[in-house]
């Protein structure tokens, strides 16, 4: 599996162009916006994009969504149910992140704990973490050992919990849990900011000694 981080919005958010190289079958992972530029990247790499992962509904990581799910005619999978509270949201979360106005929408099909999403042959395991939002998300690859996580886990961080309806205690309990279990060398791909592993959090993160 390879992924490709595409920093997008004001926010620097990282969408996530995933690929199977073996089929050159795409999966993009949390669109916020500058759609031209996800398609550019989309051509450049020469794959065929068949469907839009959300990690969560926050507006910096899925203001492209609709723009890119019309363009290319593909469904959006995901996030877990329990953030639909968010993306009925979206205009609200516009005026109070600053971002151009966006209209509410509903994926083609919500994620739950123990799903599978394909992308060409890869097999991408979901994980519900709630506590930055209800129905945060992440996707494993065991076979490459890398995991898109959102922001649930940063290089030193954790994801804020201030949020309505966040919670630290149950994003804390939730890393520890799902992700510090995770092989060692598995390789973090978060929200915003650089890769780390899961080896380095477990030793250095402040937050989860």
């Amino acid at each position: 599996m390879k992924i490709v981080v595409i920093p997008v919005t004001p926010y620097q958010q990282n969408c996530s162009l995933v690929i199977c190289e073996a089929t050159k079958k795409a999966a993009i992972v949390d669109p916020g916006g500058e759609v031209e530029r996800i398609l550019s990247a989309v051509k450049n790499h020469n794959v065929t994009v068949d469907k839009i992962i959300l990690t969560h509904g926050h507006l910096d990581h899925v203001g492209g969504t609709e723009a890119l799910a019309e363009t290319l005619n593909i469904p959006i999978i995901g996030p877990e149910k329990e953030d639909a509270f968010w993306l009925n949201e979206l205009e609200q979360q516009s005026k109070m992140f600053g971002f151009p106005k966006a209209t509410s929408f509903l994926p083609t099909q919500w994620l739950e704990e123990g799903d599978h999403v394909e992308v060409g042959n890869i097999k991408l395991s979901v994980l519900h973490i709630p506590g930055h939002t209800p129905g945060h998300i992440t996707l494993f690859d065991a076979v490459s050992k890398q995991i898109i996580v959102g922001d649930i886990l940063f290089n030193g961080a954790v994801g804020r919990s201030d949020f309505p309806r966040g919670n630290h205690q149950q994003l804390i309990s939730g890393i520890k849990q799902k992700l510090l279990t995770l092989p060692e060398e598995t390789v973090v791909f978060p929200g915003h900011g650089p890769t780390t592993t899961i080896g380095r959090e477990k030793i250095s993160n402040p937050y989860l000694r």
